[in-house]
């Protein structure tokens, strides 16, 4: 979305709009002396007008990874037994140490006794094995192989105790705060708990974050030891535009599955990631996953209401080298809503009076609120797009004089 301002030389409020398509969006200016900063990603789409359909599982929650919104939940932040769904953190953890290179695909790890007499499901390795780092990955992601996992824990960290502080750290960083690990393969543990709405912020996180990694989820099926073992996630075989992520299952969490689907092309395309906990079989994990992944395709739509580094204001600013600084986002703005919705939407900005530099490129200065019939959509933060040094001596003098007159 293109957006044209008009600023006034004889007053602080300006208005602005712009057709967003065939419905208007009309943002207002405003200048106020403080702000709050909300993250949008926090933000759930307001559809109680469109209610989700009867899903059989304990907790639930289905997410669009576009804008960051939650289209339906149920019990998101309960806490449950997160079962074999643990194993994202350990993927991610391993495919971050692959990023930085402390690990390669084609290395080889050490098969302890501790990882050969892993109990559940296995890829069945032995200590007189040494599988490579991608052959433990695919043992892990397709197989759900609690032996693959501790191996790969193992040779991260030294032990799986150790690689457990790991993924405590990284879900306190990704904001994770209703989870807490223990091990890396999701076996039973009264220590061990997550909840949908943190699975569904670690799996967005480990599609954003690893593109060329996250391949491994929508392999079929891997052969290792001349034992061929089908991928868990029967929604790999049902739904075309499915590919992950994890499944998982023990008698305390029930039937639980991660799942991510993508759809459409080019602008068009959005992906969704849905978490069910607690279902009571194989077939209602991928039934109630799949309810709600055609749910959130049919009834929502999203819109990218400006691009990143798009100037949205040129507010006045004082004490640089320069009078005005361009204001916008670090990032695309997506925002999803129930289809046939976006008409009425208002956008209000609010930035922190006066403006003094030095601003620096990505530095907070204000924030848009989206509302529709007066209740609020979301709260984006507004960033500096430009570097502005501070002015000098003389420079600041001047407009510190100014100020005492505005």
């Amino acid at each position: 979305m293109k957006v044209k301002l008009t600023v006034s030389k004889t007053t602080t409020v300006s208005n602005f709009s712009t057709l967003f398509g065939a419905s208007r969006i009309t943002l207002v200016a405003l200048i106020a002396a403080t702000f709050t900063i909300v993250s949008f990603a926090q933000l759930p789409v307001v559809s109680a007008d469109i209610p989700a359909p009867p899903i059989a599982a304990r907790a639930y929650v289905l997410f669009d990874t576009g804008s960051g919104q939650i289209l339906a939940q149920q019990a998101a932040s309960d806490r449950f037994e997160p079962a074999s769904l643990t194993k994202l953190m350990t993927a991610y953890i391993a495919f971050q140490a692959l990023q930085d290179k402390k690990l390669a695909l084609a290395q080889t790890l050490p098969v302890s006794e501790r990882a050969w007499r892993a109990e559940g499901s296995r890829m069945f390795i032995d200590p007189k094995q040494t599988p490579t780092v991608e052959q433990l990955l695919r043992g892990m992601i397709v197989q759900s192989g609690n032996d693959a996992s501790i191996a790969l824990a193992e040779g991260i960290a030294g032990s799986e105790d150790l690689f457990a502080q790991l993924m405590n750290k990284q879900a306190q960083k990704l904001g994770m705060k209703n989870t807490a690990f223990t091990n890396a393969t999701g076996l039973p543990n009264p220590q061990q708990y997550s909840t949908a709405e943190d699975i569904a912020v670690l799996a967005n996180a480990l599609m954003r974050e690893f593109p060329a990694d996250v391949g491994y989820y929508k392999e079929r099926e891997f052969t290792h030891n001349k034992i061929t073992q089908p991928n868990r996630n029967r929604l790999l075989w049902l739904d075309p535009t499915v590919d992950g992520l994890k499944t998982g299952h023990t008698e305390a969490a029930g039937y639980c599955l991660a799942a991510t689907a993508k759809r459409g092309e080019g602008d068009k395309a959005r992906r969704l990631i849905t978490v069910v906990l607690g279902t009571t079989s194989d077939a209602a994990r991928t039934q109630e996953s799949q309810k709600l992944l055609n749910f959130g395709f049919q009834f929502f739509d999203s819109q990218r209401l400006y691009k990143k580094g798009e100037p949205i204001a040129t507010p006045e600013l004082y004490k640089g080298t320069q009078n005005t600084v361009k204001l916008g986002f670090d990032r695309d703005i997506w925002l999803t809503l129930p289809k046939d919705k976006f008409a009425g939407m208002k956008a209000t900005l609010t930035t922190m009076q006066p403006l003094i530099a030095p601003y620096t490129l990505g530095q907070k200065a204000g924030t848009m609120k989206l509302t529709q019939n007066d209740k609020l959509i979301a709260e984006i933060p507004v960033v500096a797009l430009e570097n502005v040094p501070a002015a000098g001596l003389m420079g600041r003098g001047w407009d510190a004089i100014r100020l005492l007159f505005k």
